[in-house]
C-alpha cells in the first residue's frame, strides 16, 4: 500500500483544482473540491491500487470490471458529469445539463490531473487528447458535451490563461441565466 505517495498526490492534485477554481472566481468549490478523496471510501482503495502515473481507480477496474472508489466519488461530487445522470419517469436515463460552477470546476479538475500525472509531458493540449480518446461521451448532456469540447479546444488552441478568463466570464453569464430560469419557474 501507499498511503504516503497516493496523500500527496490527491492534496497535489486538489491544490492545482483550487488554484484553477480561485483563477476562475469558484473560491467555495476551490476549497471543497475532491475531499471526499480522503475518507475510507475512496483514501484505502487509493492507497491499494496507487500508480502514480493514472488513477487508482483504474487499475480497481482492470481487477473488478468496477471500481467502488469511483461510485462513491462520482455520487458525492458533482463536478462529474455522471453525477448529472438521472432516471426519467420511463425508466430512461436523462442527461442532465451541468450548472456553470460545476462545469467548470470539471474543466479544472481536467487540466489539475493531466498536470499531475503527466508530468512534464502535460501540454494544454493533452486535457483535450483525452476527452477525445477517453471520455464517454455518450453518457453526458449534450449541451455540456459541447461545451467541455468547445472550452479544452480553446485551451488547446490559446492556452490556460486565455481560456481560464473565458471560463470565468461563461459561469457568471450562465450562473446569472440559471437564477433567472429558477425564479421564473418558481412563479
Amino acid at each position: 500500500m501507499n498511503i504516503f505517495r497516493h496523500f500527496i498526490t490527491i492534496t497535489r492534485h486538489r491544490h492545482k483544482v483550487m488554484a484553477l477554481c480561485f483563477k476562475v472566481g469558484l473560491y467555495a468549490q476551490g476549497f471543497a473540491h475532491d475531499l471526499s478523496k480522503y475518507t475510507p471510501s475512496e483514501f484505502i482503495p487509493g492507497a491499494k491500487y496507487y500508480q502514480g502515473s493514472r488513477s487508482p481507480q483504474a487499475r480497481e477496474r482492470e481487477l473488478f470490471g468496477y471500481s467502488a472508489a469511483w461510485l462513491h466519488h462520482k455520487g458525492r461530487n458533482r463536478h462529474h458529469f455522471e453525477y448529472w445522470v438521472d432516471s426519467g419517469a420511463d425508466n430512461n436515463f436523462v442527461f442532465v445539463k451541468m450548472p456553470a460552477k460545476y462545469f467548470a470546476e470539471m474543466i479544472c479538475d481536467r487540466i489539475a490531473a493531466s498536470k499531475i500525472y503527466m508530468g512534464k509531458n502535460y501540454t494544454d493540449a493533452k486535457p483535450l487528447e483525452y476527452f477525445n480518446t477517453r471520455t464517454h461521451k455518450s453518457g453526458m448532456n449534450a449541451a455540456t458535451c459541447a461545451d467541455l469540447e468547445y472550452f479544452l479546444k480553446m485551451l488547446a488552441e490559446h492556452g490556460e490563461k486565455y481560456m481560464l478568463a473565458r471560463l470565468k466570464k461563461f459561469v457568471k453569464e450562465e450562473s446569472a441565466a440559471e437564477k433567472k430560469a429558477k425564479s421564473r419557474a418558481r412563479t
